[in-house]
């Protein structure tokens, strides 16, 4: 016994001493199997992962990454860290739920790469084992780690729980006339807002767009309303009125502005599905 808590204390006490990452997050959603990983307010990867065969057996809430320990041993069957048969695999990255330290509950590798995706441990997130040994390096002891089942996607997850994201790229699709119309370019989601690109949304719609000679501001027709709005400003003037918006956005070359704002400039009464991703008009 003395032997294995000399080992235990040697096997926590190395990574114990990495800081956590304050930009970091983990998301794991239950509902879609899939294992989501923020550095710095962006969303860096999504990986598919298994966890519980039953909705009880991996815990939900907000827990934080406590140990990291390589090569550890299946207590259970006496199987070595490391074995090619050990179904931990070879990366252990310990979450403190229930006051368990960390030595319960993990996201780890695994001995059996088909049952990624699926819903069949006991409890534990697994990983493909070239997933994990991409992200455990990366991530520090007192990681947050967010596990839910949301039909939201990853950004809106963090957003909720008070993690600042930048920018998100989505697919960009309308719904006119109950018909989904998938758009060339992106929409941006920036901390929880929807911002459309106004050149393809104008064409779209049936409007005009052109430039005011001199001024670089925007002159955009739909049906009655014209508005004149100068690129990132917060304000535009909706035939002849000056109206308050959120500042229009400049991503790689196009502009774009808030879906908030086709109601007020254009008229247009917007639903945002965050669940579908999609805009209805």
């Amino acid at each position: 016994m003395l032997v294995f808590a000399v080992l235990f204390s040697a096997c926590f006490t190395g990574s114990a001493a990495a800081a956590s990452s304050s930009s970091d997050l983990i998301i794991v959603n239950k509902k879609t199997n899939k294992l989501a990983y923020f550095s710095g307010g962006k969303l860096e990867k999504v990986f598919p992962v298994a966890t519980g065969k039953t909705k009880s057996l991996t815990p939900e809430g907000n827990f934080k990454i406590v140990v990291k320990i390589k090569n550890r041993p299946y207590y259970k069957e006496k199987i070595p860290g490391g074995d090619p048969a050990n179904p931990l695999g070879d990366r252990w990255l310990g979450l403190e739920v229930n006051d368990t330290y960390g030595t319960t509950y993990a996201i780890h590798g695994n001995n059996n790469e088909s049952s990624i995706g699926k819903y069949v441990s006991a409890g534990c997130i697994r990983m493909h084992n070239e997933d994990i040994h991409w992200l455990y390096p990366k991530v520090a002891n007192n990681t947050p780690v967010i596990i839910t089942t949301s039909g939201l996607d990853m950004a809106s997850i963090a957003v909720k729980n008070g993690y600042s994201t930048g920018p998100t790229m989505i697919a960009g699709v309308f719904i006119l006339d109950g018909e989904k119309v998938q758009l060339k370019d992106s929409f941006l989601l920036e901390k929880s807002r929807v911002f459309v690109p106004l050149r393809e949304s104008v064409a779209l719609l049936g409007g005009t767009l052109k430039q005011e000679a001199g001024t670089g501001a925007l002159i955009i027709t739909i049906g009655e309303h014209t508005v004149v709005h100068k690129p990132l400003s917060e304000t535009a003037k909706v035939n002849g009125k000056t109206v308050a918006m959120l500042a229009s956005r400049s991503v790689n070359g196009r502009l774009y502005i808030p879906l908030g704002s086709l109601t007020p400039l254009f008229g247009l009464p917007v639903v945002w599905n965050a669940k579908e991703q999609t805009v209805e008009l």
